[in-house]
């Protein structure tokens, strides 16, 4: 998955937001304005491309183990966050499943109106993988 393809999975959520409160670089993807539930940094020459997401803990060490790109998250707490490589490593269909992990763990934890609205409007669906046009 590109990180372009990432970016347009990240904002298909409900009331997903965008910014950058770190500075220019990193891209801070919030539920509601309120919680991060994705954060996609690198880029550069020296720099991979990655995205720390939200996981339930014992997911999180599955999928470490699975998974060689996926670490503990870099400058979060390691128990609740991994953080992704983007090299391709990944099969598109998990990293959506990831996404959508993470989406929903956060919006779990939402004030309960919030929680409540945004959750309904998800339903069971789930972004389209990277590469099709269903939107």
């Amino acid at each position: 998955m590109t990180p372009e393809q990432f970016i347009d999975a990240a904002l298909w959520f409900p009331e997903a937001r965008e910014s950058e409160p770190f500075g220019p670089g990193p891209l801070v993807y919030k539920v509601a304005d309120q919680r991060m539930f994705a954060l996609l940094t690198g880029g550069s020459a020296e720099e991979a491309v990655t995205v720390n997401l939200k996981c339930d803990p014992e997911l999180a060490l599955d999928l470490r183990g699975r998974f060689p790109a996926v670490t503990p998250g870099w400058h979060m707490n390691k128990r609740h966050w991994n953080s992704v490589r983007l090299d391709g490593s990944v099969p598109d269909d998990e990293l959506v499943e990831m996404l959508v992990h993470s989406y929903t763990q956060v919006a779990a934890g939402l004030r309960r109106a919030d929680r409540d609205r945004v959750l309904a409007v998800l339903g069971d669906e789930a972004p389209p993988l990277p590469g099709t046009d269903d939107r």
